[in-house]
């Protein structure tokens, strides 16, 4: 015998709330109601296991409770920790996160723009520099959907945004490598940077002023390798990493040139993420609160889905140093 389907007016009975009620707090439009009748309609959903017919919801309220993350590399940590915090505050408003990777490979990132445009998505999320061609950051804007950038933001944008102070990391590194009486010092950075990246730049550049050795690299260890033979052939005692991962490839690249860390050069990174604990010599970088940006970019986009002709509006979070051991005193 068939098990009979349980459906919404089932759930409002068990609840004693009307049908209307229990569909508005199911579909996430919480605000007109306690916190005892919220309770009342997830408990009994529960005991009934009542799973929600998602095409019908859609029909009802226009919305597929879909969020766009678009991030440029899912294997940097900092972009997972940012995931989490996003995920975090989107779970709990009943939306599901579609991650992603958009990689720098144009014609993907296309195909991946079109994928969500196609599923209907009610927001975005686009973290710093996820395109490798900026006109489909353009494009998708052109499609008026909601969104928040993330360490991206120019004057010219109508968008909001969330970011952690970049400048004021460049230069509390600054301060730090000068701190300890190293006025030769290098920066390694992609040779064009995205708005965050020439933020944290302008910061350090602040405090140094010309006197900076500047030489690119992408922000990958590969980058951080390739950049050790111009170091190695200055007269630079310390070198500000412009993210963990270049540093990273300062540490391996130093290593195999025969080179100590910080004994020979002191380096200082940025974004803290996890590893930075665990290489050798631990690093000293300067830390995004990373989970707490994602949580921030995550309640922008909610309050923007809920009053969409609100004026764009900019979160900017702090940064603070992380003291660790691949600093020392210029001797």
């Amino acid at each position: 015998m068939n098990k009979k389907k349980i459906t919404i007016k089932d759930v409002a009975k068990r609840a004693g709330l009307s049908i209307t009620s229990v569909s508005q707090i199911l579909n996430g439009n919480t605000q007109r109601f306690s916190e005892k009748a919220i309770k009342k309609v997830y408990a009994a959903q529960k005991e009934l296991n009542y799973v929600p017919d998602f095409f019908a919801q859609r029909m009802v309220t226009k919305k597929s409770h879909l969020i766009g993350v678009l991030v440029p590399d899912i294997s940097n940590p900092f972009f997972a920790q940012l995931f989490l915090g996003i995920q975090d505050i989107l779970n709990k408003q009943g939306y599901v996160a579609l991650l992603y990777n958009m990689g720098g490979d144009e014609k993907q990132e296309s195909h991946y723009v079109e994928d969500l445009i196609r599923r209907g998505v009610d927001g975005l999320i686009i973290a710093s520099s996820a395109f490798s061609d900026q006109s489909i950051y353009q494009a998708l804007q052109r499609e008026s959907l909601p969104m928040i950038v993330m360490d991206q933001k120019t004057e010219t944008d109508m968008v909001d945004a969330v970011q952690a102070d970049n400048y004021d990391g460049g230069k509390q590194a600054a301060l730090y490598l000068q701190k300890f009486g190293h006025k030769k010092v290098a920066v390694v950075l992609p040779e064009n940077p995205t708005v965050n990246v020439r933020k944290r730049y302008e910061g350090f550049a602040s405090v140094y002023g010309d006197e900076l050795l500047v030489v690119n690299g992408e922000l990958s260890t590969s980058g951080g390798q390739g950049a050790v033979k111009k170091i190695i052939n200055s007269d630079i005692t310390a070198i500000f990493a412009i993210n963990d991962l270049i540093a990273f490839g300062l540490y391996m690249g130093l290593k195999e040139a025969g080179k100590k860390i910080p004994n020979d050069y002191s380096v200082v990174g940025f974004d803290d993420i996890s590893p930075c604990r665990y290489v050798t010599p631990p690093l000293t970088t300067i830390a995004q609160p990373t989970f707490e940006l994602g949580q921030e970019a995550a309640k922008m986009l909610m309050g923007r889905l809920n009053s969409p002709q609100k004026e764009p509006e900019e979160k900017m979070l702090p940064v603070k140093l992380v003291q660790r051991f691949s600093v020392m005193p210029l001797k």
